[in-house]
């Protein structure tokens, strides 16, 4: 049974908003879903794998996918970003601008368009670690299952995948819109982004070829990622010996990120689990300033650090440099337990980077905090869940976004009440 009024805005269609836009369309509350790439999924759906129980992150979205398919009350709008919010709980305006995809809902995902487009595009799903075509399917699983087109990558004046299109979805003239919806709440889910590695210009990302981030190693692990799931060395594709983990990468850092991120130190457990499984006498080594894995995750850190293989050191590392020659790393830190500095040589080095808030485009009438995530709202009409609230693993975000979309339910009946 439907409920009456105006329907509620989620911005995000990671697991956090998916969550809320499904829990609160099952109460019979129209929502709509505003995402800003061109398709839904998040951050999730760039995992090889879940902890605690290293489960692939396909059985959740897509069990949500079921559930937005089945239920009409759900409008998904992809490249879509919200540029304004005026109003008051159970009469907001919210300004939408939609970026075209120059492919319409008659696409076949025939592939028959990327086969012949000659131009190419910085991967964003793999985090730049490989290119596709200009005309691109976002992701295996991706939803909903249209190609899109990067068209500042386009060649002027080329019409290759118009022409190779054999059901006419090409429509290279698409315009941007503009919408205006008339909302009651609003659930602010938009997700992170991982920190700048570049900035942490001692730790070597972007000079050193062996050093990549905590997310770019999720996707060479991933089974559908650019290396079908070899962690491999980006200079010579050898399979590395050695491995470092290099914790709070501009976490706790007042010159970065002065919060912890909360699922870093589970993450590179996770990943070294995910080398051991792979190459079973590689020896990793764990630089960090404290083990933070707090609740059930404590038996998942020490179920995988028990491997003899694994070295904890505590302790920062004050730098890494590459050896020219052979791209090999030598990394210089402190052992607090040791009392001494020494430098290891290491053939890659994992920066576990930490998460900021993708709220910086949101409408000023969205309130943040000193650290950029959303804060709650006077008057209760708008609310945060997942990683735009606070940093958070899946299953915190889905938690979170549950009891937003429950204080959503509470503004539309309050709405409705008032209206009769």
């Amino acid at each position: 049974m439907s409920v009456a009024g105006k329907p509620v805005l989620v911005i995000g269609g990671g697991i956090a908003g998916l969550t809320a836009a499904v829990e609160l369309a099952d109460t019979g509350v129209r929502v709509i879903l505003v995402e800003k790439t061109a398709s839904l999924g998040g951050r999730v759906a760039r995992l090889h794998q879940y902890f605690p129980k290293l489960c692939p992150p396909s059985c959740g979205l897509e069990m949500h996918y079921r559930r937005l398919r089945a239920n009409s009350a759900i409008t998904v709008m992809t490249l879509a970003e919200v540029v304004d919010l005026t109003g008051s709980p159970g009469g907001y305006e919210a300004t939408v601008r939609v970026e075209p995809r120059y492919v319409s809902s008659t696409c076949a995902a025939c592939d028959a368009c990327t086969k012949v487009c000659p131009a190419e595009r910085r991967d964003d799903f793999n985090y730049g670690i490989a290119t596709t075509k200009a005309v691109y399917l976002p992701h295996g699983m991706a939803y909903p299952a249209l190609y899109a087109i990067e068209r500042k990558a386009c060649r002027a004046g080329c019409t290759a995948c118009q022409d190779a299109c054999a059901y006419g979805a090409i429509q290279l003239q698409a315009e941007a819109e503009v919408r205006k919806l008339q909302v009651s709440a609003v659930v602010a889910a938009s997700g992170w982004t991982p920190y700048d590695a570049s900035r942490l210009v001692h730790l070597g990302f972007g000079k050193c070829r062996n050093v990549v981030t905590n997310v770019m190693l999720e996707r060479m692990a991933a089974t559908d990622g650019p290396s079908g799931g070899r962690i491999l060395r980006p200079s010579d594709g050898k399979e590395p010996r050695t491995v470092a983990f290099v914790q709070c990468a501009g976490s706790r850092d007042e010159n970065h990120l002065p919060y912890c991120s909360a699922v870093c130190c589970a993450a590179s457990i996770k990943q070294a689990a995910y080398i051991r499984a792979l190459y079973p006498e590689t020896a990793i080594t764990m630089f960090y300033i404290d083990v933070r894995t707090p609740g059930k995750l404590e038996e998942f850190q020490a179920k995988i650090t028990e491997d003899s293989n694994f070295r904890l050191v505590r302790g920062k590392v004050a730098r890494v440099e590459e050896n020219a020659g052979t791209a090999d790393l030598l990394v210089t830190a402190e052992d607090a337990m040791a009392s001494q500095k020494s430098t290891t040589h290491f053939e890659l080095v994992v920066l576990a980077t930490g998460m900021v808030p993708a709220t910086a485009g949101l409408p000023a009438a969205l309130a943040r905090d000193e650290f950029g995530f959303v804060a709650p709202a006077s008057g209760g009409g708008v609310f945060s869940a997942g990683c735009a609230h606070r940093p958070a693993d899946v299953s915190a975000s889905v938690q979170d976004a549950t009891g937003a979309g429950l204080k959503a339910l509470q503004v539309v009946r309050r709405d409705v009440a008032h209206a009769r």
